[in-house]
């Protein structure tokens, strides 16, 4: 499959104006107005459709809020509902299929404010940028953005990410161990630049992860958000109310494809994701 260039550059451009939007949502609370779509294609200097993108994604999610004649404001916050058993963990089930990357874009830059918090560093400091098409079988199935601490992995390469186990290369070739992963999920749908990626209609619907890895010395690692076709995954979670028991690991976690976190210590999580894939 060819990666077209243009989806590629418009889906990572569309991708940077919704971090900004992020964190002028993050900065304010619910109800508080964001500057108008002017005011903001000024500031990020982008075009009108390129933001609009953005900030239709972001309506969609939830996150923002349209009114007509008056401007755009901070949705109400979302209720969430844990599954959760705290005597019991799981590991990781895999999903079948041979899993293969492809890059979009491998570059250092600063962190900046969104995700500096998230990683718990400056916003000055230098962060490894990822955008990869994940496919399965040679099928595009998920785009991931990874954010990774620069000084964790100096050197850290194109191939690395390409090629094997993310976590088993920063582990043998850089020194770090992961430990511990806390992920969200939530329904969303593709734009126009991530359907042309994926292989699927525009508006098409998807599920978003969020992730932050940490290693055994307590420091965050990578921040890490994917976007999975829907139509390809359906995840099932299976809630233990008994005593604890031994599961059988059976393939992986939705939102952490075969090869991360292979070789290494099972990662535990509350609730059991099981990961079918829709032929």
């Amino acid at each position: 499959m060819e990666i077209d260039a243009a989806a590629s550059g418009a889906m990572l451009k569309r991708e940077r104006v919704r971090d900004a939007i992020l964190e002028l949502i993050e900065a304010r609370r619910p109800g508080d107005a964001i500057p108008s779509e002017r005011a903001l294609c000024s500031t990020l200097g982008v075009s009108r459709p390129t933001l609009r993108a953005a900030v239709d994604e972001l309506v969609v999610a939830g996150l923002l809020v349209r009114e007509h004649g008056r401007g755009m404001f901070v949705a109400a916050e979302k209720i969430t509902q844990e599954l959760v058993s705290e005597r019991n963990a799981f590991s990781l089930p895999r999903a079948g299929g041979v899993w293969t990357s492809r890059l979009l874009e491998f570059s250092t830059l600063p962190a900046g404010a969104r995700v500096s918090r998230k990683l718990r560093v400056s916003p000055a400091a230098e962060i490894l940028y990822v955008a990869r098409l994940r496919l399965v079988d040679g099928s595009p199935m998920a785009i991931e953005h990874l954010h990774i601490r620069a000084d964790l992995a100096p050197g850290l390469t194109s191939g690395e990410l390409e090629q094997g186990d993310l976590y088993e290369h920063l582990r043998d070739r850089h020194g770090v161990q992961v430990d511990e992963a806390v992920q969200s999920i939530e329904p969303t749908v593709v734009t126009r630049a991530e359907a042309d990626l994926l292989d699927v209609p525009e508006l098409s619907p998807a599920l978003l992860f969020e992730r932050l890895t940490t290693d055994t010395r307590g420091r965050a690692v990578e921040y890490v958000h994917s976007l999975y076709r829907g139509d390809r995954y359906r995840i099932v979670s299976r809630l233990s109310l008994g005593e604890a028991r031994p599961a059988a690991d059976e393939g992986h976690h939705p939102g952490i494809p075969p090869g991360d976190f292979a070789g290494g210590d099972p990662v535990s999580f509350s609730t059991r994701g099981v990961v079918q894939q829709h032929t």
